[in-house]
């Protein structure tokens, strides 16, 4: 396809699996071990130890399609629940804005839906999380395990993801689900890599 893809705050790929290989993705985790974990799961991508946010503004011109999932702990609703409160970090909208405003390809940011009013309103709700993006993402119902009570042996089963050697259980709680992560970049491209039934049935 050509197509050179950014995946930002990488994590372990579940946004990932699915796309096909004859694309060109560059990842960034800023974890090493987390990347090490990327990398066995897919490597002929390009992974780099690195702060996301900053790669993102010194080579988004690179690419023809950005992913972005920045943290999500100072945004969730969980934070009710927080004795010690925090700001909600602001790089979540700086992304978008930076996006929105310079990229001239295709994009987009998935992040949880957070405890306030979004400040810029999302694109879309898929599953658990809101995006916001430069193209029409279409509405789909994807299965949503409960990912605070389900076991890492179920999480792996259900993202069809390898149990991670380090921080299994919370690796996989955040990881996108797959299915999903493939329905966002067919809609982007208008194409279909896979259907989502085929995927279903293996």
């Amino acid at each position: 396809m050509g197509i050179k893809v950014l995946n930002l705050y990488a994590g372990i790929g579940g946004n990932r699996k699915l796309w096909s290989d004859d694309i060109e993705v560059t990842a960034i985790e800023i974890n090493e071990e987390i990347a090490g974990i990327y990398k066995s799961n897919f490597p002929q991508d390009i992974v780099i130890v690195g702060d996301a946010h900053q790669y993102l503004i010194d080579h988004y011109k690179e690419f023809d399609f950005i992913w972005s999932s920045p943290p999500c702990p100072t945004h969730s609703r969980l934070c009710f629940s927080k004795k010690i409160k925090q700001y909600p970090s602001m790089v979540l909208y700086q992304e978008i804005i930076f996006l929105k405003s310079w990229f001239k390809g295709k994009w987009v940011v998935e992040n949880v839906i957070p405890y306030y009013d979004p400040l810029i309103k999302p694109s879309v709700k898929l599953g658990r999380h809101y995006y916001w993006s430069n193209f029409d993402i279409t509405s789909m119902e994807f299965s949503n395990i409960d990912v605070s009570r389900a076991t890492q042996e179920q999480l792996s089963k259900e993202l069809g993801m390898p149990i991670p050697r380090i921080k299994p259980r919370l690796l996989l709680r955040n990881c996108v689900n797959p299915k999903l992560g493939l329905h966002v970049f067919n809609c982007a491209f208008k194409t279909t890599q896979t259907s989502l039934k085929e995927i279903g049935d293996k």
